[in-house]
């Protein structure tokens, strides 16, 4: 390739005739800034320099899409990036190989999420995923996905915070295992530092009368033969405070009539002892066994997939609108912390292995703070009642 040197203006560039071969116009003042022309008559700016002992040759632009001057610009700028140690062609190289949000979904969800989570949990990231991160940002270089655009996504959710708030939280996994591995830049984890949506609690506890209304639905289906297990399957997640999954899983293996016990190997806080009490055993006593699982499915090696049918029907005969298959394990806890068991205890039998988890029953503990203020009460009421062996404290008076 032929070489000349000229100063760059727009009267040397428009004056720059094509050849027999492309050739480079080098500018006189700027060591390293050329025009390339081409056998076509395209022309281009240009900068050379030099990285790591390597010549470089990287390309700033065409004439007419820039002028001279911006391009003399331009390769001034990327001179001073040079001189301060980067490598523009192989900065552009990475960029160009860098993953998308799609590929680094796709590995995240197979070599982390697929190998290290549980099957419900992957599919819950892998939904979030789909519905949401990818139909937006799915072609976008995972570096460039930036805190505003993850915001706005979050925002436009807002009528679906549970849904959004997950989202982050899948999100900054990703990230987090793209880092670790070596998938994207330190440091540019765009679910970092947004503020999540507050939600709502979503706990209802049943009242006796919603229990007996309960029952009443129970025993009509039971009676009429409707759902087979499907009513022992609701039973059983009643009386034990079980997760749906924990009952619609369980083998008879993992279930130790004489000494009261579900031995679960595995669960979501991962291996767990279950105690029943009597109406559970009663209800296990009473199923027959036709296959590997407690409650089988279409056939009697597989688990019921799920209870949505059955438990549409007994709420709707009971009038109990909105309520969730899960409300019965809050509604089993409620009842422990009510009759002054302690929360630790509750905790145990649910399974939780952080107290926090528990917390969320604080305001039904029967021990201390209720037993304190029926206490008190009960004096009050019989002192104003003349009971002279009624304990009153006196109030002391100020300065007196």
């Amino acid at each position: 390739m032929r070489e000349r040197i000229a100063k760059l203006t727009k009267r040397t560039v428009d004056a720059a005739q094509p050849a027999a071969e492309r050739y480079i116009l080098w500018d006189s003042e700027l060591k390293g800034f050329g025009l390339r022309v081409e056998t076509s008559g395209t022309k281009a700016f240009l900068v050379r320099y030099r990285a790591a002992g390597r010549k470089r040759l990287v390309t700033i632009g065409r004439f007419g899409q820039l002028t001279p001057k911006q391009a003399r610009g331009m390769a001034q700028e990327t001179l001073a990036s040079v001189r301060r140690g980067h490598d523009p062609v192989d900065e552009r190289r990475k960029e160009r190989d860098a993953l998308s949000v799609a590929e680094l979904a796709a590995r995240f969800l197979t070599e982390h999420v697929d190998a290290k989570r549980k099957k419900s949990t992957a599919g819950h990231y892998r939904s979030l995923i789909d519905c949401y991160l990818l139909p937006k940002h799915g072609g976008r270089k995972a570096q460039d996905f930036s805190r505003a655009d993850l915001a706005r996504q979050h925002l436009s959710l807002q009528d679906r915070p549970y849904q959004a708030n997950r989202l982050l939280a899948v999100v900054a996994s990703m990230y987090s295992f793209g880092e670790t591995h070596g998938l994207v830049p330190e440091g540019c984890n765009p679910a970092s530092r947004i503020e999540r949506f507050s939600e709502a609690r979503r706990e209802r506890f049943l009242s006796t009368d919603e229990l007996a209304r309960l029952g009443e639905a129970f025993r009509r289906f039971e009676k009429e033969g409707q759902f087979g297990m499907s009513i022992a399957a609701l039973r059983l997640l009643l009386f034990t405070g079980a997760r749906l999954r924990e009952i619609l899983d369980l083998r008879w293996e993992h279930v130790d009539l004489e000494r009261g016990l579900l031995l679960l190997p595995d669960s979501k806080t991962g291996q767990k002892a279950i105690t029943l009490n009597g109406p559970a055993l009663a209800v296990l006593q009473s199923l027959e066994r036709m296959g590997l699982f407690v409650i089988p499915g279409a056939s009697s090696d597989a688990p019921r997939a799920d209870l949505k049918k059955p438990w549409t029907a007994v709420t709707e005969a009971a009038s109990l609108h909105g309520l969730r298959i899960h409300d019965l394990r809050h509604s089993f806890a409620s009842i422990g912390a009510g009759a002054g068991l302690g929360l630790p205890i509750v905790g145990r039998l649910l399974g939780h292995t952080q107290a926090a988890t528990t917390q969320r029953y604080a305001h039904l503990d029967a021990d201390p703070v209720r037993r304190a203020a029926d206490a008190i009460g009960a004096t009050l009421v019989a002192a104003l009642d003349g009971d002279a062996g009624a304990t009153v404290v006196p109030i002391r008076k100020r300065g007196g």
